[in-house]
């Protein structure tokens, strides 16, 4: 299966550089993978598409304000730090820009010596192990000094950071937003909830390799970047309940059913928490996510191969045809699918 098979032409034009207000004002395409059509909605049509008894399953994490902007120790050279994941209390794996002027050793300074962070080692992939020297909590200065991480196809300065946060994020630790949630608020959930449908929550931190491109051919070579998750036991036993009663369970986000595949056991979700790199294409069987809610992705990327699983190929091609002809808004800040 070659990377090539998942390309598609998608103008610049139609890379969303802000958020619709309100969130759930965006566009939503309904692809039916049973009969191949395709209907045009609006999100807050959600409402009506969804039937009582079904599972929405939200991946709660919160974006940390990863992306520090210093100054080289014994220089003025601009260094900047992109936080990926904790390793220790105060080690982080990062990326480093310019990474080939920081030896190791070396430290970088951050809000007039507020924080520094020491360069321990440079890693088999090229990202950079750092330990961080402060006096306070870590969060507290992160807060201060640190900048929401925001994808490079993003130009434009975002005024309200909530907006790159999910209504329902609660624990920090993703450096990218499960883009999927963004499109809910607070009333559309209640109105959910009100209707029948259940909401559950699991984790997944979300790190820069769900995003990296495929740069093999041969889609099977591509190897994934782990990512922590955690599926509580609620959680799990009321998947597990609503699977056993026939009743859909639907992952809002590729993020939500990366999570849930790497837990699927026999059409069941074992609860737990630990690293998965679980690699998700044409082939794959899905155990759990009867449907998904997700957003349109980068042509040739490894969230387009994940779609295309659940709904074939041909048909998702099709479908972002159409939502190119249609003038949909892509990625981040775009609008959103869902396949059903």
């Amino acid at each position: 299966m070659n990377v090539s098979e998942f390309d598609f032409d998608l103008p610049e034009e139609l890379i969303a550089q802000h958020p619709v207000e309100p969130r759930d004002a965006s566009r939503l395409m309904v692809v039916d993978r049973q009969s191949g059509s395709l209907e045009h909605h609006s999100f807050r049509d959600l409402l009506a598409l969804l039937d009582a008894g079904d599972v929405l399953v939200l991946n709660n994490t919160r974006v940390i304000p990863a992306r520090l902007i210093g100054e080289k120790e014994g220089s003025q050279a601009k260094m900047e730090v992109l936080l990926l994941k904790r390793l220790e209390l105060d080690v982080w794996e990062a990326l480093v820009k310019p990474g080939k002027r920081l030896k190791v050793g070396q430290n970088v300074t951050f809000g007039n010596g507020l924080l520094s962070c020491e360069l321990l080692e440079i890693l088999e992939n090229g990202n950079r192990k750092i330990r961080f020297i402060y006096t306070g909590v870590f969060e507290t200065i992160l807060d201060q000094l640190g900048e929401m991480p925001l994808p490079p196809y993003i130009t434009v300065q975002l005024e309200d950071q909530e907006r790159y946060q999910t209504v329902y994020a609660k624990e920090r630790g993703s450096v990218a937003a499960p883009t999927a949630g963004l499109h809910f608020t607070p009333e559309l959930i209640s109105d959910l909830q009100a209707k029948g449908v259940e909401i559950v929550e699991i984790l997944l931190h979300v790190g820069l390799g769900t995003f990296r491109p495929v740069k093999v051919e041969n889609v099977q070579e591509h190897v994934m970047h782990s990512e922590y998750y955690r599926v509580e036991a609620e959680a799990a036993e009321r998947i597990n309940r609503a699977k056993q009663e026939g009743r859909r369970v639907i992952a809002v986000g590729t993020t939500a059913a990366r999570t849930l595949e790497s837990v699927g056991r026999q059409g069941r979700v074992i609860p737990g928490e630990g690293w998965t790199d679980i690699f998700i294409y044409p082939g794959y069987a899905f155990q759990i996510v009867d449907a998904l809610l997700t957003n349109f992705h980068f042509p040739k990327s490894t969230l387009v191969m994940l779609v295309s699983a659940l709904a074939g190929r041909e048909l998702i091609l099709r479908a972002y045809k159409v939502a190119v002809e249609q003038n949909y808004r892509f990625y981040s800040f775009g609008d959103a699918m869902f396949i059903r």
